[in-house]
């Protein structure tokens, strides 16, 4: 079953085509990468498919539903969370709380720092703890935590609003080795349960979770298949990975 569907999807500013007629698919419970130089489009493409941006052309699906230019809101609500490059947490909530806080169907945060959370969201908090891996710091303040383990809270936040498909932008970015191999971790233990789509430039990092690997190239899919024909497409090579491939993870 295909999750996310882009139909030749593209925008322009100024006559300039940051996305031009991008189009791919996305199966259900796939992790797929985004992979390009930068300028390819691949931010500009995760703004377009959950709404920060619009389109001039094309289409984006979600489990067959037309979601093309909605509002952001509209589009989250609807099944599609995104992280950003920067996290944002709560950062005068402990870490338990800020879960608390996403995990509630409540819109108001102040109702529920009043009257509690209940026995359902507990239990649901404690799985994503373990998913990414906090248990011992849940009562640290959001504002206390490394950089590694602010980005996993921050995808814990997405994980407890129950998104059908997850968008991460560079979800590496400035951590450590060993942080970055447990990010790898985390994301193999959602394989399957979410969707999720990955814009990275850590070739360790990529060749350690990608199923399939989109590569962008000037705004358009240059090509598309697993790490090896990645590796052996040409084109890739000359446009982004040159002659040493996808490096093996450390």
């Amino acid at each position: 079953m295909t999750a996310l569907e882009l139909q030749s999807l593209g925008v322009s500013f100024g006559g300039f085509k940051a996305v031009d007629g991008v189009s791919l698919r996305v199966a259900d419970g796939e992790l797929r990468v985004l992979l390009g130089a930068n300028g390819a489009g691949k931010t500009t493409l995760m703004d377009l498919i959950s709404g920060k941006t619009a389109s001039t052309t094309g289409r984006v699906v979600l489990y067959g539903r037309d979601l093309t230019n909605w509002p952001e809101y509209r589009i989250a609500r609807a099944g599609i969370g995104r992280k950003f490059q920067i996290p944002s947490v709560f950062r005068e909530l402990s870490v338990r709380h800020n879960l608390c806080v996403a995990a509630s169907r409540q819109p108001s945060i102040l109702r529920n720092l009043r009257w509690g959370f209940g026995h359902g969201i507990d239990a649901r908090v404690d799985e994503i703890l373990g998913l990414i891996g906090l248990e011992s710091e849940q009562r640290q303040l959001g504002g206390d935590l490394s950089h590694g383990q602010t980005q996993w809270l921050e995808l814990g936040l997405l994980i407890a609003q129950d998104p059908k498909v997850i968008l991460l932008d560079e979800p590496t970015a400035g951590m450590t080795a060993a942080e970055t191999r447990k990010t790898a971790q985390i994301l193999k233990s959602l394989r399957g349960r979410h969707t999720i789509l990955v814009v990275e430039h850590d070739m360790a990092f990529v060749r350690d979770i990608a199923e399939r690997i989109t590569v962008l190239h000037l705004g358009r899919v240059l090509a598309e298949g697993n790490v090896a024909e990645i590796e052996r497409d040409p084109r890739v090579r000359q446009a982004y990975l040159g002659s040493h491939g996808i490096a093996s993870p450390c």
